[in-house]
Protein backbone atom coordinates (compact mmCIF):
# COMPACT_ATOMS: atom_id res chain seq x y z
CA UNK A 1 0.00 0.00 0.00
CA UNK A 2 1.30 3.48 -0.87
CA UNK A 3 1.95 5.90 1.95
CA UNK A 4 -0.37 8.87 2.40
CA UNK A 5 1.83 11.37 0.58
CA UNK A 6 2.13 9.13 -2.46
CA UNK A 7 -1.62 8.64 -2.53
CA UNK A 8 -2.22 12.40 -2.36
CA UNK A 9 0.12 12.95 -5.32
CA UNK A 10 -2.12 10.75 -7.46
CA UNK A 11 -5.29 12.70 -6.61
CA UNK A 12 -6.47 15.16 -9.31
CA UNK A 13 -7.30 18.83 -8.79
CA UNK A 14 -10.84 18.30 -10.08
CA UNK A 15 -14.08 18.59 -8.07
CA UNK A 16 -15.49 15.47 -6.48
CA UNK A 17 -15.66 13.50 -3.24
CA UNK A 18 -12.78 12.02 -1.26
CA UNK A 19 -13.08 8.89 0.86
CA UNK A 20 -10.92 7.97 3.85
CA UNK A 21 -10.67 4.24 4.72
CA UNK A 22 -8.90 2.50 7.58
CA UNK A 23 -6.63 -0.52 7.10
CA UNK A 24 -9.66 -2.85 7.28
CA UNK A 25 -11.24 -1.02 4.32
CA UNK A 26 -13.96 0.53 6.50
CA UNK A 27 -15.13 3.91 5.26
CA UNK A 28 -14.30 6.45 7.96
CA UNK A 29 -15.18 9.73 6.30
CA UNK A 30 -16.41 11.22 3.01
CA UNK A 31 -16.08 14.85 2.02
CA UNK A 32 -16.58 17.09 -1.01
CA UNK A 33 -14.20 19.54 -2.62
CA UNK A 34 -13.73 21.76 -5.65
CA UNK A 35 -10.07 20.67 -5.74
CA UNK A 36 -9.69 17.14 -4.40
CA UNK A 37 -5.91 17.24 -4.09
CA UNK A 38 -5.78 20.55 -2.24
CA UNK A 39 -8.56 19.61 0.13
CA UNK A 40 -7.16 16.18 1.01
CA UNK A 41 -3.65 17.56 1.44
CA UNK A 42 -4.96 20.15 3.91
CA UNK A 43 -5.71 17.40 6.44
CA UNK A 44 -2.02 16.54 6.73
CA UNK A 45 -0.47 19.97 6.41
CA UNK A 46 1.00 21.58 9.51
CA UNK A 47 -0.85 24.87 9.58
CA UNK A 48 -2.79 26.86 12.13
CA UNK A 49 -5.87 26.43 9.98
CA UNK A 50 -5.72 22.78 9.07
CA UNK A 51 -8.73 20.52 9.34
CA UNK A 52 -7.18 19.05 12.50
CA UNK A 53 -7.38 22.38 14.25
CA UNK A 54 -10.86 23.23 13.01
CA UNK A 55 -12.59 19.84 13.15
CA UNK A 56 -11.39 18.19 16.36
CA UNK A 57 -13.51 15.02 15.88
CA UNK A 58 -11.52 14.47 12.67
CA UNK A 59 -8.13 14.65 14.43
CA UNK A 60 -8.55 11.18 15.88
CA UNK A 61 -9.67 9.85 12.51
CA UNK A 62 -6.60 11.14 10.63
CA UNK A 63 -4.37 8.73 12.54
CA UNK A 64 -6.51 5.79 11.38
CA UNK A 65 -6.55 6.58 7.66
CA UNK A 66 -4.77 3.90 5.67
CA UNK A 67 -6.18 4.45 2.19
CA UNK A 68 -7.58 7.42 0.31
CA UNK A 69 -9.97 7.06 -2.58
CA UNK A 70 -11.89 9.61 -4.61
CA UNK A 71 -14.63 10.03 -7.17
CA UNK A 72 -14.38 12.85 -9.69
CA UNK A 73 -17.46 14.84 -10.68
CA UNK A 74 -18.13 17.48 -13.31
CA UNK A 75 -19.10 20.07 -10.72
CA UNK A 76 -19.25 20.89 -7.03
CA UNK A 77 -23.03 20.50 -7.17
CA UNK A 78 -22.66 16.88 -8.25
CA UNK A 79 -20.02 16.36 -5.55
CA UNK A 80 -22.56 17.48 -2.95
CA UNK A 81 -25.14 15.03 -4.30
CA UNK A 82 -22.63 12.16 -4.36
CA UNK A 83 -21.37 12.94 -0.85
CA UNK A 84 -24.93 12.76 0.49
CA UNK A 85 -25.43 9.39 -1.20
CA UNK A 86 -22.31 7.94 0.43
CA UNK A 87 -23.24 9.26 3.87
CA UNK A 88 -26.80 7.93 3.60
CA UNK A 89 -25.62 4.50 2.37
CA UNK A 90 -22.54 3.88 4.54
CA UNK A 91 -23.04 6.16 7.58
CA UNK A 92 -19.26 6.79 7.94
CA UNK A 93 -18.38 7.05 11.63
CA UNK A 94 -16.69 10.45 11.52
CA UNK A 95 -19.33 12.07 9.33
CA UNK A 96 -21.94 11.05 11.88
CA UNK A 97 -19.83 12.06 14.90
CA UNK A 98 -18.83 15.40 13.47
CA UNK A 99 -22.11 16.54 12.02
CA UNK A 100 -24.11 19.53 13.16
CA UNK A 101 -27.74 18.95 12.26
CA UNK A 102 -28.40 22.67 12.08
CA UNK A 103 -26.15 22.97 9.05
CA UNK A 104 -27.48 19.89 7.22
CA UNK A 105 -30.32 20.49 4.77
CA UNK A 106 -32.79 18.63 2.61
CA UNK A 107 -34.00 19.78 -0.79
CA UNK A 108 -37.74 19.14 -1.10
CA UNK A 109 -40.50 19.39 -3.70
CA UNK A 110 -43.73 20.61 -2.17
CA UNK A 111 -46.91 18.61 -2.69
CA UNK A 112 -48.67 20.99 -5.12
CA UNK A 113 -49.81 20.99 -8.74
CA UNK A 114 -46.75 23.09 -9.51
CA UNK A 115 -44.29 21.91 -6.84
CA UNK A 116 -42.05 24.50 -5.23
CA UNK A 117 -38.39 23.59 -4.79
CA UNK A 118 -37.30 24.48 -1.26
CA UNK A 119 -34.83 23.57 1.46
CA UNK A 120 -35.46 22.58 5.06
CA UNK A 121 -32.98 22.05 7.88
CA UNK A 122 -32.53 18.49 9.05
CA UNK A 123 -33.56 19.15 12.65
CA UNK A 124 -36.75 20.89 11.45
CA UNK A 125 -37.52 18.04 9.07
CA UNK A 126 -37.14 15.46 11.83
CA UNK A 127 -39.65 17.30 14.00
CA UNK A 128 -42.40 16.69 11.44
CA UNK A 129 -44.58 13.61 11.78
CA UNK A 130 -44.72 11.05 9.00
CA UNK A 131 -48.16 12.33 8.05
CA UNK A 132 -46.96 15.94 7.93
CA UNK A 133 -44.04 14.98 5.69
CA UNK A 134 -46.33 13.11 3.30
CA UNK A 135 -48.79 16.02 3.17
CA UNK A 136 -46.16 18.71 2.69
CA UNK A 137 -43.60 17.09 0.39
CA UNK A 138 -43.81 15.18 -2.88
CA UNK A 139 -40.06 14.40 -2.94
CA UNK A 140 -37.23 14.71 -0.40
CA UNK A 141 -33.50 14.67 -1.23
CA UNK A 142 -30.55 14.66 1.15
CA UNK A 143 -29.60 15.55 3.78
CA UNK A 144 -26.71 17.56 2.35
CA UNK A 145 -23.95 18.47 4.84
CA UNK A 146 -23.17 22.18 5.10
CA UNK A 147 -24.96 23.01 1.87
CA UNK A 148 -25.02 26.64 0.82
CA UNK A 149 -28.75 26.43 0.14
CA UNK A 150 -29.14 29.88 -1.41
CA UNK A 151 -26.40 29.22 -3.95
CA UNK A 152 -27.64 25.67 -4.60
CA UNK A 153 -31.21 26.71 -5.39
CA UNK A 154 -29.97 29.56 -7.53
CA UNK A 155 -27.92 27.17 -9.67
CA UNK A 156 -30.66 24.53 -9.83
CA UNK A 157 -33.23 27.14 -10.87
CA UNK A 158 -31.04 28.24 -13.75
CA UNK A 159 -30.48 24.64 -14.83
CA UNK A 160 -34.09 23.46 -14.57
CA UNK A 161 -36.16 26.67 -14.64
CA UNK A 162 -38.47 25.71 -11.79
CA UNK A 163 -41.01 28.34 -10.85
CA UNK A 164 -40.62 30.69 -7.90
CA UNK A 165 -43.60 32.90 -8.75
CA UNK A 166 -46.60 31.01 -7.50
CA UNK A 167 -48.05 33.34 -4.88
CA UNK A 168 -51.81 33.61 -5.37
CA UNK A 169 -51.85 37.30 -6.11
CA UNK A 170 -49.39 37.08 -9.02
CA UNK A 171 -51.12 34.01 -10.44
CA UNK A 172 -54.55 35.64 -10.22
CA UNK A 173 -53.29 38.76 -11.99
CA UNK A 174 -51.65 36.59 -14.66
CA UNK A 175 -48.57 38.82 -14.61
CA UNK A 176 -45.24 37.49 -15.90
CA UNK A 177 -42.40 37.24 -13.39
CA UNK A 178 -38.91 38.62 -13.99
CA UNK A 179 -37.61 35.17 -14.94
CA UNK A 180 -40.34 34.83 -17.57
CA UNK A 181 -39.31 38.16 -19.07
CA UNK A 182 -35.74 36.84 -19.25
CA UNK A 183 -36.84 33.61 -20.91
CA UNK A 184 -36.00 31.55 -17.82
CA UNK A 185 -39.51 30.61 -16.66
CA UNK A 186 -41.82 28.26 -18.58
CA UNK A 187 -44.92 30.27 -17.77
CA UNK A 188 -46.43 29.06 -14.50
CA UNK A 189 -47.15 32.69 -13.64
CA UNK A 190 -48.99 33.22 -16.95
CA UNK A 191 -50.62 29.78 -16.97
CA UNK A 192 -48.90 28.84 -20.23
CA UNK A 193 -47.78 25.43 -18.98
CA UNK A 194 -49.99 22.74 -17.48
CA UNK A 195 -49.11 20.86 -14.29
CA UNK A 196 -48.53 17.72 -16.40
CA UNK A 197 -46.11 19.46 -18.75
CA UNK A 198 -44.41 21.19 -15.83
CA UNK A 199 -43.83 17.82 -14.20
CA UNK A 200 -42.41 16.40 -17.43
CA UNK A 201 -40.17 19.31 -18.38
CA UNK A 202 -39.08 20.55 -14.94
CA UNK A 203 -39.77 18.29 -11.98
CA UNK A 204 -38.79 14.89 -13.39
CA UNK A 205 -35.47 16.07 -14.92
CA UNK A 206 -34.58 17.84 -11.66
CA UNK A 207 -35.49 14.72 -9.68
CA UNK A 208 -33.27 12.56 -11.89
CA UNK A 209 -30.38 14.99 -11.46
CA UNK A 210 -30.72 15.07 -7.66
CA UNK A 211 -30.72 11.29 -7.63
CA UNK A 212 -27.30 11.33 -9.27
CA UNK A 213 -28.50 10.42 -12.75
CA UNK A 214 -26.95 13.23 -14.76
CA UNK A 215 -25.55 10.93 -17.46
CA UNK A 216 -28.92 9.29 -18.14
CA UNK A 217 -30.64 12.66 -17.91
CA UNK A 218 -28.41 14.10 -20.64
CA UNK A 219 -29.16 11.13 -22.87
CA UNK A 220 -32.90 11.63 -22.38
CA UNK A 221 -32.66 15.35 -23.03
CA UNK A 222 -30.82 14.64 -26.28
CA UNK A 223 -33.69 12.37 -27.33
CA UNK A 224 -36.28 14.98 -26.31
CA UNK A 225 -34.45 17.65 -28.29
CA UNK A 226 -34.38 15.51 -31.42
CA UNK A 227 -38.06 14.67 -31.01
CA UNK A 228 -39.00 18.33 -30.56
CA UNK A 229 -37.02 19.22 -33.68
CA UNK A 230 -38.74 16.47 -35.70
CA UNK A 231 -42.10 17.83 -34.52
CA UNK A 232 -41.00 21.31 -35.67
CA UNK A 233 -41.19 22.56 -32.07
CA UNK A 234 -38.08 24.63 -32.59
CA UNK A 235 -38.40 26.85 -29.51
CA UNK A 236 -38.65 23.78 -27.27
CA UNK A 237 -35.71 22.14 -29.06
CA UNK A 238 -33.63 25.29 -28.49
CA UNK A 239 -34.61 25.39 -24.81
CA UNK A 240 -33.50 21.78 -24.30
CA UNK A 241 -30.28 22.44 -26.22
CA UNK A 242 -29.46 25.34 -23.90
CA UNK A 243 -30.26 23.17 -20.87
CA UNK A 244 -27.90 20.45 -22.07
CA UNK A 245 -25.13 23.01 -22.56
CA UNK A 246 -25.74 24.44 -19.07
CA UNK A 247 -25.60 20.98 -17.49
CA UNK A 248 -22.31 20.35 -19.26
CA UNK A 249 -20.70 23.45 -17.77
CA UNK A 250 -22.09 24.03 -14.30
CA UNK A 251 -20.36 26.94 -12.54
CA UNK A 252 -20.90 26.40 -8.84
CA UNK A 253 -17.83 26.99 -6.69
CA UNK A 254 -20.00 29.08 -4.35
CA UNK A 255 -21.78 25.95 -3.15
CA UNK A 256 -19.06 24.67 -0.86
CA UNK A 257 -18.86 26.05 2.67
CA UNK A 258 -15.49 24.55 3.61
CA UNK A 259 -12.38 26.70 3.20
CA UNK A 260 -13.66 28.34 0.06
CA UNK A 261 -14.89 31.89 -0.38
CA UNK A 262 -18.27 32.25 -2.05
CA UNK A 263 -17.60 33.69 -5.47
CA UNK A 264 -20.62 35.91 -5.88
CA UNK A 265 -20.51 37.97 -9.04
CA UNK A 266 -18.49 41.15 -8.61
CA UNK A 267 -20.57 44.28 -8.89
CA UNK A 268 -17.91 45.64 -11.26
CA UNK A 269 -17.92 42.69 -13.67
CA UNK A 270 -19.86 44.76 -16.21
CA UNK A 271 -18.26 48.00 -15.03
CA UNK A 272 -21.52 48.96 -13.36
CA UNK A 273 -20.56 51.17 -10.45
CA UNK A 274 -22.62 54.35 -10.53
CA UNK A 275 -26.34 53.50 -10.36
CA UNK A 276 -28.78 56.41 -10.42
CA UNK A 277 -32.39 56.05 -9.27
CA UNK A 278 -35.22 58.46 -10.13
CA UNK A 279 -38.76 59.06 -8.87
CA UNK A 280 -41.49 61.67 -9.13
CA UNK A 281 -43.69 62.77 -6.24
CA UNK A 282 -46.66 65.13 -6.44
CA UNK A 283 -49.88 66.29 -4.84
CA UNK A 284 -52.05 67.03 -7.83
CA UNK A 285 -50.90 69.96 -9.99
CA UNK A 286 -48.89 71.47 -7.17
CA UNK A 287 -45.89 70.28 -5.28
CA UNK A 288 -44.48 68.29 -8.21
CA UNK A 289 -40.92 67.27 -7.42
CA UNK A 290 -38.39 64.66 -8.42
CA UNK A 291 -35.39 62.91 -6.95
CA UNK A 292 -32.09 61.47 -8.06
CA UNK A 293 -30.23 59.08 -5.75
CA UNK A 294 -26.82 57.58 -6.44
CA UNK A 295 -25.35 54.24 -5.39
CA UNK A 296 -21.65 53.57 -5.88
CA UNK A 297 -20.13 50.16 -5.23
CA UNK A 298 -23.52 48.96 -4.02
CA UNK A 299 -23.81 51.66 -1.33
CA UNK A 300 -25.73 54.97 -1.25
CA UNK A 301 -23.60 58.01 -2.03
CA UNK A 302 -25.72 60.73 -0.43
CA UNK A 303 -23.38 63.56 -1.36
CA UNK A 304 -24.46 62.93 -4.96
CA UNK A 305 -28.23 62.97 -4.30
CA UNK A 306 -30.11 65.72 -6.13
CA UNK A 307 -33.63 67.24 -5.77
CA UNK A 308 -35.74 68.66 -8.61
CA UNK A 309 -38.58 71.15 -8.34
CA UNK A 310 -40.64 70.71 -11.50
CA UNK A 311 -40.66 73.94 -13.49
CA UNK A 312 -42.18 73.33 -16.93
CA UNK A 313 -45.01 70.83 -16.34
CA UNK A 314 -48.37 72.50 -15.74
CA UNK A 315 -50.72 69.52 -15.60
CA UNK A 316 -50.24 66.45 -13.39
CA UNK A 317 -48.17 64.02 -15.43
CA UNK A 318 -45.53 61.73 -13.98
CA UNK A 319 -44.27 61.01 -17.51
CA UNK A 320 -43.70 64.68 -18.33
CA UNK A 321 -42.13 65.27 -14.93
CA UNK A 322 -39.73 62.39 -15.50
CA UNK A 323 -38.85 63.81 -18.92
CA UNK A 324 -38.00 67.18 -17.38
CA UNK A 325 -35.92 65.61 -14.62
CA UNK A 326 -33.84 63.47 -16.98
CA UNK A 327 -33.42 66.30 -19.46
CA UNK A 328 -32.07 68.55 -16.73
CA UNK A 329 -29.88 65.77 -15.36
CA UNK A 330 -28.16 64.77 -18.62
CA UNK A 331 -27.41 68.41 -19.41
CA UNK A 332 -24.81 68.31 -16.61
CA UNK A 333 -22.94 65.20 -17.73
CA UNK A 334 -19.31 66.05 -18.41
CA UNK A 335 -19.62 69.63 -17.15
CA UNK A 336 -17.69 71.16 -14.25
CA UNK A 337 -20.71 72.87 -12.72
CA UNK A 338 -20.90 71.19 -9.33
CA UNK A 339 -23.97 69.11 -10.15
CA UNK A 340 -23.08 65.59 -11.33
CA UNK A 341 -20.38 65.43 -13.96
CA UNK A 342 -20.08 61.63 -13.99
CA UNK A 343 -22.37 59.71 -16.31
CA UNK A 344 -24.39 56.86 -14.76
CA UNK A 345 -23.66 53.22 -15.59
CA UNK A 346 -27.29 52.20 -14.99
CA UNK A 347 -30.58 54.05 -14.50
CA UNK A 348 -33.35 52.80 -12.23
CA UNK A 349 -36.75 54.40 -12.81
CA UNK A 350 -39.60 54.15 -10.32
CA UNK A 351 -42.39 53.70 -12.82
CA UNK A 352 -43.86 51.74 -15.69
CA UNK A 353 -43.36 51.57 -19.44
CA UNK A 354 -44.50 55.14 -20.22
CA UNK A 355 -41.81 56.55 -17.93
CA UNK A 356 -39.18 54.12 -19.29
CA UNK A 357 -39.95 55.00 -22.90
CA UNK A 358 -39.70 58.70 -22.11
CA UNK A 359 -36.33 58.27 -20.39
CA UNK A 360 -35.00 56.29 -23.35
CA UNK A 361 -36.13 59.06 -25.71
CA UNK A 362 -34.27 61.69 -23.67
CA UNK A 363 -31.11 59.57 -23.65
CA UNK A 364 -31.33 58.96 -27.39
CA UNK A 365 -31.80 62.66 -28.12
CA UNK A 366 -28.62 63.38 -26.15
CA UNK A 367 -26.60 60.48 -27.68
CA UNK A 368 -26.24 58.78 -24.29
CA UNK A 369 -26.11 55.00 -24.16
CA UNK A 370 -27.04 53.85 -20.64
CA UNK A 371 -29.14 50.78 -19.69
CA UNK A 372 -32.53 51.73 -18.25
CA UNK A 373 -34.46 49.49 -15.84
CA UNK A 374 -37.97 50.24 -14.68
CA UNK A 375 -39.42 48.85 -11.47
CA UNK A 376 -43.19 49.28 -11.41
CA UNK A 377 -44.61 49.34 -7.89
CA UNK A 378 -48.37 49.30 -8.47
CA UNK A 379 -50.94 51.60 -6.79
CA UNK A 380 -50.36 50.03 -3.37
CA UNK A 381 -46.57 49.84 -3.75
CA UNK A 382 -46.80 46.08 -3.30
CA UNK A 383 -45.10 44.95 -6.52
CA UNK A 384 -41.65 44.82 -8.02
CA UNK A 385 -42.30 44.31 -11.72
CA UNK A 386 -39.02 44.72 -13.59
CA UNK A 387 -39.21 46.32 -17.05
CA UNK A 388 -36.12 45.26 -18.98
CA UNK A 389 -37.07 45.27 -22.67
CA UNK A 390 -34.24 45.93 -25.10
CA UNK A 391 -31.40 45.06 -22.73
CA UNK A 392 -28.62 42.60 -23.54
CA UNK A 393 -28.63 39.08 -22.09
CA UNK A 394 -25.53 39.91 -20.07
CA UNK A 395 -27.16 42.97 -18.48
CA UNK A 396 -30.36 41.01 -17.77
CA UNK A 397 -28.39 38.31 -15.97
CA UNK A 398 -26.67 41.00 -13.92
CA UNK A 399 -30.06 42.49 -13.03
CA UNK A 400 -31.29 39.06 -11.95
CA UNK A 401 -28.34 38.69 -9.57
CA UNK A 402 -28.77 42.18 -8.09
CA UNK A 403 -32.56 42.49 -7.84
CA UNK A 404 -32.48 43.36 -4.15
CA UNK A 405 -29.93 46.12 -4.68
CA UNK A 406 -31.94 47.65 -7.52
CA UNK A 407 -35.14 47.54 -5.48
CA UNK A 408 -33.23 49.29 -2.69
CA UNK A 409 -32.20 52.03 -5.16
CA UNK A 410 -35.82 52.42 -6.31
CA UNK A 411 -37.10 52.61 -2.73
CA UNK A 412 -34.46 55.15 -1.80
CA UNK A 413 -35.43 57.35 -4.76
CA UNK A 414 -39.06 57.20 -3.63
CA UNK A 415 -38.15 58.03 -0.04
CA UNK A 416 -35.98 60.98 -1.05
CA UNK A 417 -38.62 62.45 -3.40
CA UNK A 418 -41.33 62.10 -0.77
CA UNK A 419 -39.14 63.75 1.85
CA UNK A 420 -38.51 66.73 -0.44
CA UNK A 421 -42.19 67.08 -1.26
CA UNK A 422 -43.16 67.08 2.44
CA UNK A 423 -40.50 69.67 3.19
CA UNK A 424 -41.85 72.01 0.52
CA UNK A 425 -45.42 71.46 1.70
CA UNK A 426 -44.51 72.32 5.28
CA UNK A 427 -42.72 75.42 4.05
CA UNK A 428 -45.81 76.62 2.13
CA UNK A 429 -48.01 76.04 5.20
CA UNK A 430 -45.67 78.14 7.30
CA UNK A 431 -45.92 80.96 4.77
Amino acid sequence: MQNIEEQIQNIPNDPGVYLFYDEDNTLLYVGKATSLKNRVRSYWQNSNKTARDVLRPIEEMIEKVGEIDYRETDSALEAIILEAEYIKKYQPKYNVLGKDNKSWNYIVFTNEDYPQVETIRQHEFKQLSKEEKENKFKEVFGPYPKLNTKAALKILRRLFQFSTCQDKKRTEENKPCLYYQMGECLGVCTEEISPKEYDKKVIQPLKQFLEGGKKNLLEKLEQDMEQASENKEYEEAARIRDQIEALDRIHDIALLNESFVEDAMSINKLNIDRIEGYDVSNLGKTGMVGSMVVFSGGEPNKSQYRKFKIKDVEEQSDVDCMKEILSRRVAHIGKEDGFAKAAPDLLIIDGGRPQINTVKEVLKENNIDVPVVGIAKGPDRDKNEFIIEGLSTEIIKWIRDYQKLLIQVRNEAHRFALKYQKKLREKRLEE
